[in-house]
């Protein structure tokens, strides 16, 4: 538990960097204020912020039925309270711009804060609600008399996120994409005890590779290719999770008295099994867990692409589903990218004229995605919002 008094930016911490708008939203999600350096603000954000911080926003920029003010609950999220006052709710700088001098830190950003849209002169800015024991209207255009108080929580228990974490939490352990020379040398299950086929938690496990990199070991079936769906090429390899290993002892190469060496597997025990694990499954290290990169934003760039799979069984996905793209690290994508769902219009006949004709017709945008983990050639995003089932070769550009 901490203690820290209200905040109140004075002018000079205003001036000192207070518009890198995606720095602080970074800071939302629980990281150290070190990590805003290894994650610069670009130019163009701080001035979008700068110019918004001044003037606020053209109110054609506010989302339709925008409330006058908004009151905090648990479980918001800053990307939803972006969707009430925006109709792009990944355009931070303009709604967190707005309101620069009072949140210039949306980590301190608590559940009952009452947020309050002001609109004067075709723009709007965004305020904290005051105390306003000394009268005055909610744009706070008389004195108000502020008295200190003291907050007592913990920031990682009760600030808000940026987007619902807990979707793509589990995800991070469950998913990994081999690329052709990765998969061949990934360490491998070769021996179960006691000669069994298949293992469960408890059991142990042995397996010959380079075992060096952790103690801790993700289980994957074999994989499946993830192929581009325009023109087939393997872009990865998706595995199947199955359960975590830890190692308990290295293999080794013993010596024998005729000159020749005997191979020793590593050994490991199985602490957690989704699905039976058999010999022949791979390991990859447990990736060390971090969230605070995760800073909702669009490509600085043009980018299109499709669908390659909805991760799992299914044939088509809604909200809150997660799917495979065929775009990666060396296409421009990274984490934390926004992307527009677009759906194919429909070829059809028109018989409506002097002769029937074949059309198409255009292009309708319906969803929303979220690019959370980027291999080189493939990605995996959250789908945010849909308003039609999204299926293998769907096509996302650019918000």
């Amino acid at each position: 538990m901490t203690q820290r008094r209200p905040f109140r930016p004075t002018p000079s911490a205003a001036r000192a960097g207070l518009s890198a708008i995606s720095a602080a939203l970074a800071l939302s999600l629980g990281s150290s204020s070190a990590w805003s350096s290894s994650y610069p603000v670009t130019a163009e954000q701080r001035q979008t912020a700068e110019r918004v911080a001044q003037s606020g926003v053209p109110l054609s920029e506010l989302a339709d039925n925008a409330p006058d003010s908004h009151t905090v609950k648990p479980g918001d999220t800053l990307w939803a309270i972006s969707s009430l006052f925006l109709k792009s709710p990944w355009r931070w700088p303009e709604l967190w711009g707005m309101n620069r001098d009072q949140i210039a830190n949306p980590h301190l950003i608590y559940p009952g804060q009452v947020l309050l849209l002001v609109k004067s002169n075709g723009r709007a800015t965004l305020q904290l609600a005051q105390d306003r024991s000394a009268g005055g209207d909610a744009a706070g255009q008389q004195t108000v008399k502020r008295s200190p108080q003291v907050r007592s929580s913990a920031l990682s228990a009760s600030a808000i996120n940026a987007i619902p974490q807990h979707l793509i939490e589990p995800f991070l352990n469950e998913a990994v994409v081999f690329d052709n020379e990765a998969l061949a040398l990934a360490p491998r299950i070769v021996a179960a005890q006691e000669g069994r086929v298949l293992m469960t938690a408890g059991d142990l496990a042995y397996a010959r590779g380079d075992l060096s990199q952790a103690t801790d070991y993700r289980v994957f079936r074999q994989t499946r290719p993830l192929r581009d769906p325009t023109t087939g090429e393997v872009l990865g390899h998706e595995a199947t999770y199955l359960g975590n290993a830890e190692l308990k002892r290295p293999a080794e190469d013993r010596p024998l008295a005729d000159g020749k060496v005997e191979t020793v597997p590593a050994t490991l025990a199985i602490r957690n099994v989704r699905l039976e694990i058999g010999v022949g499954d791979r390991l990859s290290p447990v990736p060390q867990r971090n969230f605070n990169r995760y800073v909702p934003h669009a490509p600085a760039q043009d980018i299109a692409g499709q669908i390659i799979s909805i991760y799992g069984d299914a044939l088509t996905a809604g909200q809150n589903q997660i799917v495979a793209l065929n775009r990666g690290k060396q296409d421009g994508l990274e984490r934390g990218h926004v992307l527009a769902l677009w759906q194919d219009g429909r070829r059809m006949l028109d018989r409506t004229g002097v002769k029937s004709e074949d059309i198409k017709l255009p292009n309708e945008r319906h969803g929303t995605l979220f690019v959370f983990q980027v291999y080189e050639r493939v990605s995996y995003a959250l789908i945010l919002s849909v308003q039609q089932p999204v299926g293998p070769g769907d096509r996302f550009t650019q918000p």
